[in-house]
């Protein structure tokens, strides 16, 4: 395969360029697009940390309203699943769905926010609080609250997708009007923080994947996954083009069920002209961020996508 040789030839330069990719990197991305945020919410958000219980500002607070992460301002959990279960952290008993990746942490389950990775807390079973047996134990510094009745629409959002070598992927979704952001990374498998090497030899069961940042007042996401349809063909199985593998995969990873039902419209539309769509639809997982020089890799390249171009499918 074309690009497995092109990442042989690279690995040498890649162990001495020290392009290791580190754990903050799945909380990752392009600070541009996020909150700035100060020294304490860095240590929890980026690096993982923990705030002293019983000292968050959301730990005894049960006003009417939405909690949001603070760095990307997606919504997380409503006030309605909230309750005291006197541990010293806000809890809630479910999320907004799509909005919460749960990641194994030795004995514990990490909980991330889906849309930027920003870690939230940890999530803990069967202890009998409530009838759902759930409990986010979330650190009030990673959330922000909004009121009931708030007038408010994101300042951005978030879609993944896969559908072959994620270079052709973010090199024609960054050219769309109102994406702010397009990074290539890796989603879909069983291991934490896969390696290029390990995903291209079936080692993960992760899909090569891109995490596309957009502005919901310039554009939305129905077209960003029209797109999508249009610049690799759906039909083919484990492949596109000469790339073959399940990481090539066609997929699309929702995160609200808006998302889920807007792609299984487009679906139905191309079936309806004949197409024999093979795209899975999953529910997004934790999405890992590939090594420093697959991003923008058309664009430092000064090249063009060898397995990827537009086709008008709509």
């Amino acid at each position: 395969m074309m690009k497995r040789m092109m990442y042989f030839m690279l690995f040498s330069w890649m162990t001495l360029a020290g392009c290791a990719q580190t754990q903050s990197q799945q909380a990752g991305g392009d600070s541009r697009y996020f909150r700035p945020l100060t020294s304490e919410e860095k240590r929890v958000i980026l690096h993982k940390g923990t705030e002293r219980a019983f000292t968050g500002k959301y730990d005894k607070f049960y006003e009417a309203g939405t909690y949001v992460c603070k760095r990307c301002g997606a919504e997380l959990y409503h006030s309605s699943d909230k309750f005291d279960s006197g541990c010293g952290w806000p809890s809630f008993d479910d999320e907004v769905e799509g909005a919460v990746n749960r990641v194994p942490d030795g004995l514990r389950t990490e909980i991330t926010c889906a849309s930027c990775g920003a870690h939230l807390g940890h999530v803990f079973l069967n202890e009998g609080f409530t009838a759902k047996n759930t409990r986010h134990c979330v650190n009030s510094i990673s959330l922000e609250f909004i009121p009931a009745g708030t007038p408010r629409k994101a300042a951005s959002d978030t879609a993944y997708f896969a559908g072959g070598c994620f270079w052709g992927v973010e090199y024609y979704l960054e050219q769309a009007l109102g994406v702010k952001s397009v990074e290539s990374g890796y989603m879909g498998g069983s291991k934490k923080n896969p390696s290029y090497q390990e995903v291209s030899y079936h080692k993960t069961g992760h899909a090569e994947v891109v995490r596309v940042i957009f502005n919901p007042s310039e554009t939305d996401y129905e077209s960003l996954a029209r797109l999508f349809f249009e610049i690799h063909d759906p039909t083919q199985v484990n492949r596109q083009g000469p790339d073959v593998g399940d990481q090539y995969r066609s997929e699309i990873f929702y995160r609200t069920v808006e998302q889920k039902e807007i792609a299984e419209k487009l679906i139905r539309i191309l079936e309806k002209k004949g197409y024999d769509v093979a795209t899975r639809l999953s529910p997004a997982a934790s999405f890992w961020l590939a090594e420093d020089y697959h991003q923008n890799y058309y664009v430092n390249k000064d090249g063009t996508p060898y397995c990827h171009k537009r086709v008008q499918r709509f």
